[in-house]
């Protein structure tokens, strides 16, 4: 029997295949469509002589290169791959629609052909966490579990790899879900907030965008929500929807005396689970909705007791001479930053700032004087969180010290020499990380060498 896999890549023959973007998600797509004889052009802004190793090798292997400026100029093509961080609205894309040529992503083909259950993970805040909590939960139960997306690698070229009843978890930026025409078999959101608004023209296109991973289900499908979200909690699938609410409301999965319960029966622990934080807790509501059915209850306990968290969300690197380094680079928006300085029941020593997103800071604010005591701000966006904080009511003159220091080293290099032993520090920025790294990856990496050279 020939899979849908098969039937989908052997239809492209004959077609002329244009790739946008050449990164490290897009380059496994273009040695498929390769190994199935596709006429394929990849494009990229990057220059010639700039191009990695690693892309002049397609080139070598057939794929024609339009690189540079001008790179989406004057292309003729049938079908077209959109790299995520591309707004589907580009006038490149306009025009080979115009033309007649169809636009869609290596995700939406990945949807098209995976032979399993597809559970996908979106949100403003916690997507990663509360996917990695779901995987490790399934695999934990015995399940052949594959992690992808917005997070791991690139799930299409291992389609093949895939059985009928194995799992692919799935976290899904706003990015890749804007031009998305199918859902998954269970969709969640864990919260929406302010975010991305230096890509989406307005908060009503990225809410908007956030809807696709379930306006397409069918009535066999699941939709998990966030009650305790404004935007959220009037989500409504088109099949059966669950809710999680931290704040007692009412829904399926909630927090009593302590418990989390799902339908009145008690699943899990407060104090069970080992990741620090009322928002792992929101995470851990969010999986337990999403794998119920799926995972035993003894599992899901099993996990909160071991699981230590994922890289980059307040990652403990070092103690050093009793002050406690934190990375939390994947705090790349205020409420994520938020989160984070809630975790910690003492005040801390706050690094902050980076790239614009063209987002509000004030909410910001109040949470800096509650639980910050010195504040080292570098990057675009340190002046908008230094006016966030002195223009809240709760502001006080010399009650809480802000230093600015221009770049991100120089903000770390100063937290550390101020640190004083017991103390906290946090590198939780508010801010994406495109002024001076490649992404919050290299960020974190980056704070935790520093803090490892100290």
């Amino acid at each position: 029997m020939v899979s849908a896999f098969e039937t989908y890549f052997e239809s492209l023959k004959g077609k002329k295949i244009a790739v946008f973007g050449l990164g490290v998600s897009n380059r496994p797509l273009v040695r498929l469509l390769l190994e199935f004889g596709c006429d394929v052009l990849g494009c990229d802004r990057t220059p010639r002589e700039k191009l990695d190793r690693e892309v002049l090798e397609l080139e070598e292997a057939g794929c024609r290169l339009s690189v540079g400026e001008g790179y989406l100029e004057e292309l003729e093509a049938d079908l077209v791959f959109r790299t995520p961080g591309m707004h589907p609205g580009n006038p490149a894309l306009e025009a080979l629609r115009a033309k007649g040529a169809e636009v869609t992503s290596e995700m939406e083909v990945f949807f098209e052909v995976c032979p399993c259950t597809i559970l996908a993970v979106t949100g403003s805040d916690g997507k990663t966490t509360t996917t990695t909590l779901i995987s490790e939960m399934l695999k934990a139960d015995g399940k052949t579990v594959w992690v992808g997306g917005n997070i791991g690698t690139p799930l299409l070229p291992r389609v093949r790899e895939m059985g009928e009843t194995d799992y692919a978890v799935v976290e899904l930026s706003s990015f890749q879900l804007m031009d998305m025409k199918r859902s998954p078999h269970v969709a969640l959101v864990t919260n929406l907030a302010p975010n991305h608004l230096d890509v989406h023209k307005d908060m009503e296109e990225y809410v908007e965008a956030k809807k696709n991973i379930f306006r397409f289900q069918g009535e066999a499908d699941i939709l998990v929500i966030n009650a305790d979200n404004a935007v959220t909690a009037p989500f409504v699938g088109n099949g059966v929807t669950r809710s999680f609410s931290r704040l007692g409301k009412g829904a399926n999965v909630v927090m009593k005396d302590g418990v989390i319960c799902r339908d009145g029966e008690e699943v899990l622990k407060k104090s069970d689970i080992l990741l620090p934080g009322e928002h792992n807790v929101e995470n851990y509501m969010a999986a337990i909705a999403a794998v119920q059915g799926l995972v035993s209850d003894e599992t899901v306990r099993k996990v909160a007791k071991t699981f230590g968290g994922v890289e980059h969300r307040i990652e403990l690197v070092r103690v050093k001479d009793g002050v406690r380094y934190y990375n939390d680079s994947i705090a790349s928006s205020p409420s994520r930053t938020i989160a984070g300085l809630r975790s910690f029941p003492e005040k801390v020593l706050l690094i902050a700032g980076g790239y614009d997103k063209h987002i509000p800071y004030d909410v910001l604010g109040p949470e800096i004087c509650a639980h910050v005591k010195k504040l080292f701000l570098g990057g675009a966006t340190g002046p908008k969180i230094r006016a966030a904080v002195e223009n809240c009511p709760e502001y006080k003159p010399g009650s809480l010290e802000i230093v600015d220091c221009g770049d991100f080293a120089s903000a770390v290099k100063a937290a550390a020499d101020a640190a004083q032993s017991g103390d906290v520090v946090l590198m939780s920025p508010a801010s994406a990380a495109f002024d001076q790294f490649k992404n919050f990856m290299v960020r974190g990496e980056f704070f935790k060498k520093m803090v490892m050279e100290l």
